[in-house]
């Protein structure tokens, strides 16, 4: 596979980054369930404060390694404008980041409570057709192959999640914002991912979002150390991997991506869910939901064909 992947045009470091994203939807995945599970204990915006922090904690011993690592070496005066120029795009990167994350996974968990998990994955991983819109306002262009790549995953991700009949209710409008803001968080990272340290930046951006939505869960929901408690399994998993783990590799594995290519590698996190759900519990795949799997495959590897195939068809 890696291979056909060269031939194809694709250069190493794309392909590597491009298998962090399909790692990072697998994370995902997994997540919405421990999203949905976490919340009969606690309320959203706790369950999201809690998880944020745990994943700056947990990515704090990989930040001190690192540091001690360079600490004998010598300092070049050359590179200190340098470096000061990179630790003040880390520091507005991992506010801004962290500010639009706290907004979208706050509004995608307030959405959970009043949805299905189904739809809410459909509705979320509708960035892929969020991000090269907003791509237009932005000046990227988006190529003819990619576009199709994008309605093959719209169109794969509406047999995979949608099992019931459509119909729009109070829940599925917050999840949509969340969507929008989620799409907002993928073009942020990719202005300021190439720039900056990756797990620096990862960890900025969840303490500024735990801190934010710790704010309003002490204001109204009032948690209680024993619920949090009780919620500890999907909370460290939604915390270390969902956060700690899985954001950080999207911030590692988009650089040098176009955002809308690494938009329909993260939306694989409903294929892969659904895919969990059928290795794990045995739960029997429909024919939509096949349909759907094959769908996606296909967007995502159209999407990974060379970017001059892309520049031909523009």
């Amino acid at each position: 596979m890696y291979v056909l992947l060269e031939r194809a045009g694709m250069k190493r470091e794309q392909i590597r980054n491009s298998a962090l994203l399909a790692l990072t939807a697998l994370i995902w995945g997994v997540a919405f369930v421990a999203q949905s599970a976490g919340m009969e204990y606690v309320g959203p915006f706790t369950f999201n404060g809690v998880r944020s922090i745990l994943g700056g904690l947990a990515l704090l011993p990989l930040i001190l390694l690192g540091k001690r690592e360079r600490s004998g070496r010598q300092k070049n005066p050359i590179t200190d404008k340098g470096k000061a120029q990179s630790r003040r795009e880390l520091i507005i990167g991992g506010i801004w980041c962290g500010v639009v994350l706290c907004a979208a996974s706050s509004l995608q968990q307030i959405g959970i409570l009043y949805t299905t998990v189904g739809k809410a994955g459909f509705i979320t991983a509708l960035y892929i057709v969020i991000v090269p819109v907003l791509g237009i306002f932005m000046k990227k262009p988006t190529g003819k192959l990619l576009w199709i790549s994008v309605g093959l995953a719209a169109a794969g991700l509406y047999f995979l999640c949608m099992t019931e009949s459509f119909s729009v209710n109070p829940g599925d409008l917050f999840v949509l914002l969340g969507a929008l803001l989620f799409s907002v968080h993928i073009l942020l990272i990719d202005r300021f991912s190439p720039r900056c340290d990756g797990v620096k930046l990862s960890c900025i951006q969840f303490f500024v979002c735990g801190i934010l939505a710790l704010i309003p869960a002490l204001l109204w929901e009032r948690p209680e150390p024993a619920a949090v408690m009780s919620a500890w399994a999907p909370v460290l998993y939604a915390g270390v991997l969902s956060c700690g783990v899985g954001y950080t590799l999207q911030v590692i594995g988009q650089k040098g991506l176009d955002p809308v290519t690494a938009s329909l590698i993260l939306s694989m996190e409903s294929l892969f869910s659904v895919l969990a759900g059928w290795i794990l519990l045995k739960q029997n795949l429909s024919s939509r939901e096949i349909i759907g799997c094959v769908l996606m495959a296909v967007a995502i590897v159209l999407a990974q064909i060379s970017p001059s195939v892309h520049e031909n068809l523009t």
